[in-house]
């Protein structure tokens, strides 16, 4: 036994030398966060940080679901094709999501611009079959589901101020949304009544919820206008460069849109520079007051419409 007492202290000290100390020790890094915007059913918007999305996507084998085409105008090479996938809908539940998804369309092709130029849209509904019903954290924190596309309010967290944000999976989404013959715009429904939604390349709303189609609208200003934001906080000011989105200005003078000045707007009002826009409250100007890209529920501006009304000659030839 002599031998092994004398092996058992080396050993130890081997050990002790080899973990590492408070003092030596890598740092865990912290979770990176980004900026999302928030949305509330009175249509007011503000933005919270979230964690950073781990999206993870799926083997080509695991993406497969059937494409139905819910209005088809045209080649798709040749319209904006606008593409809804579902989450958290069982195979039983996929007559709820076509009513979901028609009536989230109905919406959005009832404002402008897009009323004027649905018939040179296309739009396809991928089903995508969830294992169970429903999103995570509905009805409360805490409650999780197993679905498709992993959505779910709260936006990974537990800050009570990220209730109303319904996160997706945005690589998953876009692999369901890639099954249609062409895919220019993928919106995210979830199986919820629960009013929410969020931005991102994917947008996403709650497909039950008949006032979350606003925040399609609005996302759709960001995604396919790339409008900016005209809301602000009122303890922030802009002392940084010109903005390139179309519809916000350091310029006090409105000169950025110097054609539309003085004309009457679609969202009300008449076109000037309104100060507070994109997140601050001094040193930016909007258009006009109160647009969709600052309160839901609202119409685009001048601005903002002819910038949505250009991106999508990009895609449709007939227009030009």
């Amino acid at each position: 036994m002599r031998p092994l007492r004398l092996v058992l202290p080396v050993l130890a000290l081997a050990l002790v030398a080899a973990a590492p100390t408070a003092s030596t020790a890598a740092p865990v890094p912290e979770r990176a966060l980004e900026w999302r915007e928030v949305f509330s059913p009175d249509g007011a918007i503000t933005r919270v940080r979230v964690p950073v999305a781990r999206d993870r996507p799926l083997s080509a084998s695991a993406v497969h679901a059937e494409v139905v085409p819910v209005q088809e105008t045209g080649a798709p090479e040749a319209r904006f094709d606008l593409v809804f996938v579902g989450d958290g809908y069982t195979g039983a539940e996929l007559a709820a999501y076509s009513e979901h998804v028609a009536s989230k369309w109905a919406e959005l092709s009832a404002v402008e611009p897009f009323t004027s130029h649905a018939r040179y849209f296309n739009v396809w509904q991928v089903n995508v079959v969830s294992p169970q019903s429903g999103v995570d954290h509905d009805p409360a924190l805490g409650e999780l589901r197993d679905t498709a596309l992993d959505m779910g309010f709260f936006c990974r967290g537990d800050d009570p101020a990220t209730e109303r944000l319904l996160c997706v999976d945005q690589a998953k989404a876009r692999q369901f949304g890639a099954l249609a013959p062409q895919a220019d715009q993928v919106i995210a429904l979830g199986n919820t009544a629960k009013y929410g939604g969020a931005g991102g390349g994917v947008a996403s709303a709650a497909g039950a919820n008949r006032q979350a189609g606003q925040i399609a609208v609005h996302e759709l200003g960001h995604s396919i206008g790339h409008l900016a934001d005209e809301y602000d906080y009122p303890y922030d000011t802009h002392t940084g460069v010109e903005p390139s989105e179309v519809n916000v200005t350091k310029d006090p003078t409105g000169a950025k849109w110097s054609e539309y000045l003085g004309q009457p707007s679609p969202d009300g009002g008449v076109v000037g520079a309104y100060e507070g826009a994109r997140y601050h409250l001094h040193g930016l100007y909007r258009p006009t007051q109160d647009s969709i890209m600052r309160t839901l529920g609202r119409e685009f501006n001048s601005i903002g419409r002819d910038a949505m009304i250009a991106a999508f000659r990009t895609r449709i030839p007939e227009l030009n």
